[in-house]
């Protein structure tokens, strides 16, 4: 298999990628504005940068036919999912711990 017809999947989407990378990098400058959001700013921002060098990747293996950039692309795109992950899985313990919380004040009010 050629680089040119693996990656044709992901080069048909790679606006979308891109696109959804802008969102984020966007998100994470306007995260670094306020104080606390300043403490978690880098994480939007990395992904963004992240997707978007994907998608320049994406570019690159398909039309150049450049394996190299293909597992460039590939290993980001893990690296992508692979945090996304963890600091999803970390916000729903928060959100769980938050809940508890709160139910806890609230029936200890009573």
């Amino acid at each position: 298999m050629n680089p040119r017809s693996v990656s044709a999947p992901l080069y048909q989407v790679k606006g979308w990628i891109k696109f959804i990378g802008v969102v984020l990098l966007v998100a994470g400058i306007i995260y670094a504005i306020t104080i606390i959001g300043l403490i978690v700013a880098w994480l939007p921002i990395w992904l963004g940068v992240l997707l978007i060098q994907v998608s320049n990747r994406i570019n690159d293996a398909h039309l150049a036919d450049q394996e190299q950039s293909l597992w460039d692309a590939l290993w980001k795109l893990k690296t992508f999912f692979k945090v996304f992950g963890v600091a999803t899985l970390i916000y729903l313990i928060l959100v769980a711990l938050g809940i508890a919380i709160a139910l806890a004040r609230f029936y200890s009010f009573e």
